[in-house]
């Protein structure tokens, strides 16, 4: 269905949710407590369970019983070809003239029962994440970072364009948009340069932001059988909008020689709704250009393998007016979420369905379209000015970090993540 047809169901230009996305997510209400299926519509959502036991799938021969989970798992796992039918369905139902367009406009009584303001609902965790896995592949981030530690010379490792970069994340503490996160405590290094390296405990004194996307999968594979590059994408069921969380100088301590682990653990924020992996087709774009011959494993027939999707962060400090501090784009990728679950696969690892693939920071090559504090403040070197001559160079408690991202115009129809926002609290006194 073309994205500029126009719908019967009063939808905002601006609003990320117009009818050429129609993501899923999970809500509640406070007349009935448990979570459900649902899509998001301007500024309302359309409640998928009440819709389904009106017999509005019937037509599609699915279980509608899978908008009646606590999770979208279970409607993820159907795949893509029936993802991409019931949204169809649903673009025709909202649809000026559609064909399906009388099922809910004509039916006042079903209206009110399933189209409910999004002010109004309660959103969780659309998926039920088994495993999480962080990749590096912002080729711009991990070039800037690695000059401010080893030089331009040496910014890359000599691994970084043969094959996607990634470590094993936890899924414990992935959370919800709008969900306050606590600054950490840990061991750091408050003089790197002192003889003997001696750490002291204390809160993180470097926290950062790190603008990413996550993908979730829909598709399993026995352990043992790794996922081909040309199905990749059939596994990917949608993307969300990843701030990944970072304390500097907790993992400056810590990452050697295996990676980050207190510098990450303690939480990162997806948005709630999940766009669709159709929804983001129209706006498929060529990354950052690999150099590097790679392996036949890795190699893509599709040239346009990432996503054209403006990303933006704004900081607003406890009692302050907002700043926004980057502009940044998804295509600012060196590998795709295709040839990252070809690598992850390859030795034979089991994936499952709403296991949760991160992208790493995505960082353009201009100034202020880093995807970090780290990056603009170049290490904590330089401030970063905000508005209300408000200055900072890590995060501050009570400072709250939202990021946005879209693609489209307001003329065809925005495809966007809505928001993925949090709050740093203090860290807890031991």
């Amino acid at each position: 269905m073309a994205s500029s047809l126009k719908s019967w169901f009063p939808i905002p230009k601006s609003s990320h949710f117009s009818l050429a996305n129609l993501p899923f997510g999970i809500i509640s209400t406070s007349s009935k407590s448990t979570p459900r299926a649902a899509v998001a519509i301007g500024d309302h959502c359309l409640d998928l369970q009440e819709f389904s036991s009106s017999g509005a799938f019937s037509t599609l021969g699915i279980d509608a019983s899978v908008f009646s989970k606590s999770t979208l798992n279970d409607f993820a796992a159907l795949g893509r070809p029936v993802h991409r039918s019931v949204r169809k369905f649903l673009q025709e139902v909202f649809a000026e003239g559609g064909p399906h367009a009388k099922t809910l406009q004509s039916d006042e009584s079903l209206q009110k029962k399933c189209l409910l303001p999004r002010d109004q609902v309660k959103l969780h965790l659309p998926m039920h994440i088994g495993d999480y896995t962080d990749f590096y592949a912002g080729r711009n981030h991990a070039f800037n970072v690695g000059c401010l530690f080893r030089g331009p010379d040496n910014a890359l490792q000599p691994n970084y364009t043969h094959l996607p970069v990634g470590y094993h994340g936890r899924a414990s503490s992935i959370v919800i948009s709008g969900t306050p996160i606590t600054r950490p405590n840990g061991q750091i290094l408050e003089n790197p340069a002192a003889t003997p390296k001696v750490p002291t405990f204390s809160a993180c004194k470097r926290l950062d932001i790190e603008l990413e996307l996550g993908a979730f999968l829909c598709k399993s594979n026995d352990m043992g059988k790794p996922v081909p590059i040309s199905e990749a994408a059939d596994h990917i069921f949608g993307f969300v909008l990843l701030n990944d969380w970072s304390a500097r100088d907790i993992q400056a301590w810590e990452y050697v020689p295996l990676g980050p682990f207190l510098a990450k653990n303690f939480g990162s924020t997806i948005s709630p709704w999940v766009v669709l992996t159709d929804a983001l087709e129209p706006f498929r774009t060529s990354g950052i250009p690999n150099e590097t011959q790679l392996l036949p494993y890795l190699q893509e027939k599709e040239e346009k393998n990432v996503y054209d999707i403006r990303l933006q962060v704004d900081i607003t400090p406890e009692g302050h007016e907002t700043t926004r501090i980057l502009n940044s784009n998804g295509k600012n990728l060196l590998f795709s979420f295709p040839q990252m679950l070809a690598h992850h696969t390859i030795s034979g690892c089991p994936m499952a369905v709403g296991d949760l693939l991160g992208s790493g920071t995505i960082s353009g090559p201009e100034k202020g379209s880093e995807g970090s504090m780290l990056e603009v403040s170049k290490g904590g070197k330089e401030t970063i000015k905000l508005n209300g001559g408000v200055e900072r160079k890590f995060l501050q408690d009570g400072d709250t970090i939202t990021m946005y991202g879209v693609c489209g115009t307001e003329e065809t129809g925005l495809v966007g993540f809505g928001e993925c926002s949090g709050t740093i609290l203090p860290a807890p006194k031991l």
